[in-house]
């Protein structure tokens, strides 16, 4: 029975491969916190992986504090960064699979066509250089696959979907920028998608092919566009004001721009991939 270990198992992504999992039989999921499994510790990350022997690891931890990783990046780097390496160490030299899930963080934000995989990496805050620096400590290992990925949201954690529905509960009105543009993703899709490539590749229906590959939902959005249809999705009477990113100074430099192609993970694995409004209406009866 192959067994697959999830770290970060307690964020959105995590929490959505436990519910995904139960509609995959015959493997031995072991889902890890920082209370069950520091791995940014590399002797409890060895021994721990020693002991329980996975032949997947998907990790899906990491330190999300965007514009408090301006003031600590050591901090971000520990959990984005070095964990990584703790981990790839841990099973260098073995069979083990290894997905690792990074974000649109990696590239520049200034481009006006979709980022591929072989655009070039260029983070502007430090939470990208150490999501970037991640990426680097996963593909040292032979069979490793980084999924980068965009403006996740959840049933689960706390998220822009949430903070927009507890605000527009509140107020008469919001203001949301407009001059950042995207793909939202709602994690219970990207754990589809981890769980279908990891069956796949077990199943011999697709070899695992190493290396970096994007994930979001279908779609372009501005963060103005996505809060307004989460409000209308609500039926909530708050209006929706676009604004500009300098009326909203922040410690960490958004992207402008972090479309992504996703051609390259969608004819290599065989996905389909939803539109981000019919996966945000999903979650949204979740939530009601």
């Amino acid at each position: 029975m192959p067994v697959i270990l999830i770290t970060g198992a307690g964020g959105q992504l995590g929490n959505e491969i436990k519910v995904v999992s139960k509609s995959f039989y015959g493997y031995d999921f072991i889902f890890t916190d920082a209370d069950t499994l520091d791995i940014t510790n590399p002797e409890e990350t060895s021994a721990f992986i020693a002991k329980n022997r996975p032949d997947w690891i998907i990790n899906c931890a990491a330190y999300n504090l965007v514009d408090k990783a301006e003031s600590e990046p050591e901090a971000a780097m520990l959990v984005n960064a070095t964990a990584v390496k703790n981990i790839t160490d841990s099973i260098k030299g073995s069979e083990c699979r290894f997905i690792h899930v990074s974000t649109d963080y990696v590239y520049g934000g200034t481009n006006n066509i979709p980022y591929n995989e072989l655009s070039q990496a260029n983070p502007l805050s430090a939470y990208g250089h150490s999501k970037l620096a991640g990426e680097k400590y996963a593909l040292v290992h032979h069979g490793s696959m980084v999924i980068r990925t965009s403006w996740l949201y959840s049933s689960f954690g706390s998220n822009f979907v949430k903070t927009i529905l507890r605000h527009a509960k509140e107020k008469e009105s919001l203001r949301v920028v407009f001059d950042q543009t995207g793909s939202p993703t709602y994690a219970a899709d990207l754990a589809e998608a981890i769980m279908h490539i990891v069956s796949s590749v077990i199943r011999n229906h697709f070899a695992l092919n190493a290396g970096i590959y994007n994930y979001s939902n279908e779609g372009v959005c501005s963060w103005f566009d996505f809060a307004t249809a989460i409000v209308s999705e609500a039926e909530l009477k708050c209006r929706v004001e676009p604004c500009l990113s300098k009326d909203y100074p922040s410690a960490a430099v958004r992207p402008f721009y972090s479309v992504m192609d996703k051609t390259k993970i969608k004819e290599a694995y065989d996905l389909v991939i939803p539109h981000w409004s019919v996966s945000l209406k999903k979650c949204m009866k979740l939530l009601k």
